[in-house]
């Protein structure tokens, strides 16, 4: 491997404004690939629901998406609360209208092995990676059918991660989560499927954004760092653009399961 601790540009494929009318709900968009898909797809034209914890990052993104000329609003939620979803999908209907593009996004990865009985880290990372989805997907899976019912597109777009398929030490409960979000949509897409409801899995390997600094494991996080050093990771930008790349092509073709790997990245 070769080192390479500069940012990579991101190509961007789609140009003019392809998800214009398009009305999206971003999870965990206060950063990393939330952060800038939600930015992405107001550029390409769809008016954008901000959802994550962090109300300042969250006003931040806002602002620019709106200085920009796209439309954004900040919606402070903690995708755990199914109250507080409830009340954040009341919102969008008033403020936005009918959803027909869910990222669900927000997640977290906390490492350790069994053993170590890091119990408050494997409830999180089910409250948050699976309870957190599942509260989102309950919030507009309504507002989805009833735009492909009227013959507009109409997108649920999970996070999974390579972790979902593959064997790596020290991930088991992380992994475990990863491996529902991917095989709850291939089992969502035979429902929603025939409705004319797209349902994809984005499963990203190494990116370079904020997910490992919540890693506590030393080995896990040199694992990560030395990665980052070491070869050219994907940037959330590149998350970003295959995420508006599914939601742009026709209404008829659904990219299912999408694996983005640095091109570098052998594990």
């Amino acid at each position: 491997m070769t080192e390479n601790n500069t940012n990579t540009t991101t190509a961007q494929v789609l140009t003019g404004a392809p998800l214009a009318g398009r009305v999206a709900v971003v999870t965990g968009a206060s950063s990393g690939i939330g952060e800038a898909t939600a930015e992405r797809l107001a550029e390409l034209g769809a008016s954008v629901a901000l959802i994550a914890r962090r109300e300042g990052r969250l006003k931040e993104l806002e602002g620019r998406i709106v200085a920009a000329g796209g439309r954004a609003v900040a919606i402070p939620t903690d995708v755990t609360d199914r109250a507080a979803m409830d009340a954040a999908r009341e919102r969008v209907g008033r403020e936005l209208g009918t959803v027909d593009l869910v990222f669900a996004n927000a997640g977290v990865q906390l490492i350790s092995e069994i053993v170590d009985l890091e119990v408050d880290d494997w409830d999180a990372q089910i409250d948050l990676n699976i309870k957190g989805v599942m509260n989102t997907i309950r919030a507009w899976v309504r507002d989805l059918e009833a735009s492909a019912a009227e013959g507009k597109p109409a997108d649920l777009v999970v996070t999974s991660s390579i972790a979902a398929t593959r064997v790596l030490e020290k991930f088991q409960v992380y992994s475990g989560t990863k491996a529902y979000i991917t095989q709850l949509v291939r089992l969502l897409r035979t429902e929603l499927g025939r409705k004319n409801v797209r349902v994809s899995s984005v499963a990203p390997g190494m990116v370079d954004t904020e997910l490992p600094d919540h890693v506590t494991d030393a080995d896990a996080s040199r694992l990560m760092a030395d990665l980052i050093e070491q070869i050219d990771v994907l940037q959330s930008a590149d998350v970003a653009e295959t995420v508006a790349f599914l939601a742009a092509v026709p209404a008829h073709v659904n990219l299912t399961e999408i694996t983005i790997l640095p091109t570098a990245q052998a594990i």
